[in-house]
């Protein structure tokens, strides 16, 4: 059965449009408290985690109340990055974390990502225990007045985040001599990344630190990376870092101003993992990894795992085959050594780590090359257009032109209202053949 309010990575859409306004959100807190209350623990405890939309003041009361009306006590900690919330959820012993966020979207935008206690983010399963909650009369899910919960701010939880970022570090790590262009996208880790190459000895180059509530992912971040090739260029800089509005994305630059993607950072990692024999089982990656990815790991020995599109299901897939690396090329990297969702101040953390010595970013990223890949989106009124009996002929003829020579795939988003073709092989001319019988169809 497919799920009514969750889409890939959790729920999200445009605020005050649907079901992103104070009212729904009062019922989300409503269901996912009383869903969460029922693990047997004797602290009834929600934590709430933002970004910086300027939505998020009139969501997060919403969501506060109906998590309190079921009688979970909850602690609010403003703006902090998506897997600092799921770390926090662990380390508290809560019971569920709540992240409002849409996270690369624009500011008109936001949502909500669910974890449970042990810092994962929901199956599918679950989320449709919730939403059954959700359309059940509220009354029943009300808590007598003696016992509804308690609300407090929390005002360490970047400190606490960064303190368990430290952790997973030598102690003697520092970034002495090491330039860095840092581009929080005016989202939720403004604070937290600048802080933490700081306090490390590096000379760091801020962009994107000044949210306004309107200005998270515009023209920043990690969906606009040209950006950091700029400033790295200016500065001279030995790298640069652009994370997205939650901060669970990264992409970077080299000292060459050249872009390096989710997939070029996960080979990197990988190669590193496994010289330095860390790497277990192997890697995930998704639908949309390049192909010159796959055949790189084939070389290098390395078992290589598709999932469906979303850190979600890339985790999940780790967490079957015992692996402990995976990611998404668009910057959602999941170090399972040491987190269970995407990080992107970790990942960076990670390169930078590997960067200590003097080596130069340039050379530690080049280890494949890429098979030229070009990506599309189709705005539409409605994603099952995708299926129609047009749609399906156009698609079949493009993979039959492909065919031994590439790779195609046509999907709807899990968090918009858009189609995405993607299309990879080196002969160009076919591959814009293909992408435009697509398109042309789709409009």
């Amino acid at each position: 059965m497919k799920k009514k309010y969750f889409g890939t990575d959790g729920i999200r859409g445009k605020v005050n449009v649907g079901n992103i306004n104070g009212e729904k959100f009062f019922k989300f807190g409503l269901a996912a408290g009383t869903f969460f209350k029922n693990f047997k623990k004797k602290k009834q405890l929600a934590i709430i985690a933002k970004d910086t939309r300027l939505s998020g003041y009139t969501l997060e009361p919403a969501l506060v109340s109906g998590l309190a009306s079921t009688g979970m006590h909850i602690f609010t900690l403003g703006p902090l990055p998506t897997n600092g919330l799921a770390m926090l959820t662990r380390k508290m012993r809560a019971n569920m974390g709540i992240m409002i966020t849409a996270s690369h979207n624009p500011f008109y935008d936001n949502g909500l990502k669910l974890f449970g206690p042990d810092g994962m983010k929901l199956s599918d399963k679950i989320e449709k225990k919730i939403e059954s909650l959700i359309d059940s009369k509220t009354i029943n899910q009300l808590a007598k007045p003696k016992i509804l919960g308690r609300v407090k701010r929390l005002e360490d939880g970047n400190d606490q985040y960064l303190k368990i970022l430290r952790n997973n570090f030598p102690k003697n790590f520092t970034l002495k001599g090491i330039k860095i262009v840092i581009d929080c996208a005016n989202g939720a880790g403004y604070k937290s990344a600048p802080k933490i190459l700081s306090d490390l000895g590096a000379k760091v180059f801020e962009i994107g630190v000044s949210p306004n509530g309107l200005n998270i992912n515009k023209n920043c971040g990690s969906t606009h990376p040209s950006i950091i090739k700029k400033f790295v260029k200016k500065y001279k800089a030995h790298i640069g870092i652009a994370l997205d509005g939650d901060a669970d994305r990264v992409i970077m630059c080299d000292e060459k101003s050249k872009i390096i993607d989710g997939d070029q950072i996960i080979a990197m990692i990988a190669k590193r993992w496994k010289e330095k024999k860390i790497l277990k089982g192997g890697v995930v990656g998704t639908l949309m990894s390049n192909y010159g990815l796959e055949n790189f790991f084939k070389r290098e020995k390395i078992k290589f795992l598709r999932a469906n599109v979303g850190d979600r299901y890339v985790k999940e897939k780790m967490k079957k085959n015992k692996f402990n690396l995976g990611g998404e090329q668009s910057g959602h990297i999941i170090l399972g050594k040491f987190a269970t969702t995407g990080d992107g101040l970790l990942v960076a953390l990670e390169v930078l780590f590997a960067l200590r010595k003097g080596k130069k970013a340039s050379k530690v990223f080049n280890v494949y090359h890429s098979v030229p890949q070009k990506l599309i989106n189709i705005d539409v009124k409605n994603k099952k257009i995708i299926n129609s009996p047009q749609c399906k002929k156009a698609i079949r003829a493009s993979i039959s032109l492909i065919k031994n020579k590439g790779r195609l795939l046509v999907r709807a988003s899990g968090t918009e209202s858009k189609i995405r073709i993607m299309c990879e092989t080196f002969d160009l001319s076919l591959m814009n053949k293909c992408l435009k019988l697509i398109k042309k169809t789709i409009k």
